[in-house]
């Protein structure tokens, strides 16, 4: 094999299987999902985080939080 090959493929092969070896992202223990409903709010009681015009656990205000959130972050109704 020529020098130049052996510089240049030699680093290309060993990149490639070096991008083969991921490890496999798998969900598992250390992924916390809550049993409670999004709605009910958090354990925390820190208000800094609730926005207004919704109550803890009433789950039509959220619904209304979430779609004025949604709406705020859609540009064609924000630059109209």
């Amino acid at each position: 094999m020529k020098p130049f090959a052996r510089w240049v493929l030699m680093p290309g092969l060993f990149l490639g299987l070096l991008a083969c070896t991921e490890k496999p992202q798998m969900s598992g223990s250390a992924t916390k999902k809550s049993e409670l409903a999004a709605y009910t709010g958090t354990v925390d009681a820190n208000k800094a985080y609730v926005a207004d015009g919704w109550a803890v656990g009433d789950k039509a205000s959220w619904e209304q939080q979430m779609r004025v959130r949604g709406l705020n972050q859609n540009e064609y109704q924000r630059v109209q």
